[in-house]
């Protein structure tokens, strides 16, 4: 287990046993995403109440989740980077950033063209949508901190301590629908809980949800990837690469 953590932490081997799983994640990620997408938009029934306007749903609630999950694995980074000085974990957080706001972004706007067939407005100081407006922020803070400072290193940790107290953020947005009136609907996937969707509305959305996460990996890999060369490019093994990819 230690010795597959080491080996996490260099940046030459993620690089090379990642662009094995590449080609497999891409396709399982295009095969759940296409798969769902059809499913939930051409098969699932229409809602009785929201008749098809809940069809973005298929959309939202992914991006939403993968949202916070993408913020969780950044802040995770983040701290292994503080701690134990891993290169790799600093570039993963590094990349996070740009992916999961975009992902809240998609969130936010899908919402918005959600919330105006059913709420009859495109926008309301809501606590769930607020929070997740913190969270897309949260996001922007990062980036644009980790540009403010010409030191890198400095800046990472700036980046790992701030994205570690936006942790906080997360469990708001989960449970705020609980804790505060709420025009969000409460959460329809439980854990503890059987959900409240039927089946042939639920099943779809599970594969879309799994479609997301693999999406999420494979640019989050790409990123990193990237981050890799950028800063290993004065090293033997990079240099070793472009040539050979150079001659071919």
């Amino acid at each position: 287990m230690w010795q597959f953590f080491h080996k996490l932490g260099s940046p030459r081997w993620f690089y090379q046993i990642s662009g094995k799983w590449l080609p497999w994640l891409a396709l399982l990620a295009i095969a759940l995403l296409l798969t769902g997408a059809i499913w939930g938009l051409a098969f699932a029934p229409p809602d009785f109440k929201q008749g098809n306007s809940f069809r973005i749903i298929y959309f939202h609630v992914p991006a939403s989740a993968v949202s916070m999950a993408g913020y969780m694995l950044m802040a995770f980074a983040g701290a292994i980077s503080l701690i134990w000085k891993m290169k790799l974990a600093e570039m993963v957080m590094k990349s996070c950033a740009p992916i999961g706001a975009a992902m809240t972004l998609v969130a936010l706007v899908t919402g918005a063209i959600w919330g105006k067939p059913t709420w009859g407005t495109w926008w309301v100081w809501d606590a769930r949508i607020t929070s997740v407006l913190v969270l897309f922020f949260l996001y922007l803070g990062v980036l644009a901190l980790y540009e403010a400072f010409d030191n890198k290193e400095a800046a990472a940790k700036a980046c790992a301590v701030l994205s570690l107290v936006g942790c906080v953020n997360i469990p708001i947005i989960y449970w705020s629908v609980e804790w505060w009136y709420s025009l969000h609907q409460p959460a329809t996937i439980k854990i503890t809980e059987e959900s409240s969707m039927h089946p042939d509305m639920l099943q779809p959305l599970l594969v879309m949800i799994a479609g997301f996460y693999c999406f999420f990996a494979v640019v989050l890999i790409l990123y990193t990837r990237s981050e890799i060369l950028f800063r290993e490019r004065n090293t033997g093994w990079v240099k070793a690469l472009v040539a050979q990819r150079g001659s071919n």
